[in-house]
């Protein structure tokens, strides 16, 4: 197959804990062609969706004493080349949030490539129904309490209401501006002012979850299916849990409760052509669904000794042959 994928300037990447890596190396061992572009590097020519390409060939990580040890350098590129996305047999739209204007217009060009000929891993429309944050909403049964406005004073009432909250901006990744917000809190306006840009802007609001001290469980799952699972725990002194927040990962178990809940969201995520995502939950509650450029797979398989970027390649075979 030909491969390509949709990723932030290589070189700004680690090896040893992107997954589009993973993916992109999987790939390679599984004997494809990997190409790599970037958001601002696509085109729409005569109605179809166009990129600059570059062939890469990466020099595979190595488990080392219980950590990836990368070479350097750790790939090579192509001369850069101007293609039809349609010559792909799949193309992975792997940028990472925020979802700007940039990301936004790179999905409405991706719309230009038929799926009928070129698998899109997430469908464009997909990625654009699936706000990070307000995608959990319609799962209601299986998410903490939540309110999302830019109302001061609705959001005052829900705090006051519940007492521990915890306040997420909508637009952003990697734990970036995620507050916890307490009834009483002197700060309370600074706070709701700054986050929702003087009312401007809507924030979801949550209750906060007690058991997050325990983790906060990133589940990856593939065409619906959970596939595998990292718990990730605070460095003591946030108390976020995310991996850019400084925290650490530890092996952990999918419970029933859990699976429950993949079950509960399998059909919609197939329904909008999102492939691979990565599921949060703390305590049994969902609180997101990262669908742009989930990650976690390297932390799984060197916890495991799985191989998930394998089963991804693998199933994107499966599917592809299916398709002739």
């Amino acid at each position: 197959m030909k491969l390509a994928f949709i990723i932030d300037p290589i070189h700004q990447l680690d090896p040893c804990h992107d997954t589009s890596v993973a993916l992109m190396e999987a790939a390679q061992t599984l004997g494809h062609e990997i190409w790599i572009t970037q958001a601002n590097w696509l085109s729409v020519v005569e109605g179809k969706a166009w990129a600059i390409l570059q062939q890469v060939e990466l020099v595979p990580i190595q488990l080392v004493e219980g950590r990836w040890v990368a070479a350097n350098p750790w790939y090579t590129l192509s001369q850069r080349s101007l293609m039809n996305l349609e010559t792909m047999d799949a193309v992975f739209m792997r940028t990472d949030p925020p979802v700007n204007d940039s990301y936004l217009f790179a999905t409405y060009i991706l719309d230009y490539v038929d799926q009928n000929k070129t698998l899109v891993i997430n469908n464009p429309d997909g990625i654009r129904r699936a706000n990070e944050k307000m995608y959990a909403l319609q799962f209601s049964e299986v998410i903490p309490e939540t309110i999302v406005s830019a109302d001061k004073q609705f959001i005052r009432q829900f705090v006051e209401a519940k007492g521990a909250t915890v306040l997420k901006p909508l637009g952003n990744k990697a734990g970036e501006g995620i507050l916890f917000l307490q009834a009483g809190d002197r700060n309370f306006n600074s706070i709701v002012e700054l986050s929702t840009y003087q009312g401007k802007l809507p924030v979801m609001v949550q209750t906060y979850l007690p058991e997050a001290k325990d983790g906060d469980k990133r589940i990856i799952l593939l065409h619906g299916e959970p596939i595998g699972a990292l718990n990730r725990l605070s460095s003591g002194s946030d108390f976020r849990n995310n991996m850019a927040a400084g925290g650490t990962v530890a092996e952990t178990e999918i419970t029933p409760r859990e699976h429950e809940i993949c079950t509960r969201l399998a059909e919609k995520l197939r329904q909008d052509g999102l492939i691979f995502v990565g599921i949060d939950v703390i305590g049994g509650y969902l609180t997101e669904v990262n669908v742009t450029s989930p990650t976690g797979i390297r932390e799984i398989d060197r916890l495991n000794g799985t191989r998930l970027g394998h089963q991804v390649i693998q199933w994107v075979e499966q599917r592809l042959q299916a398709k002739k």
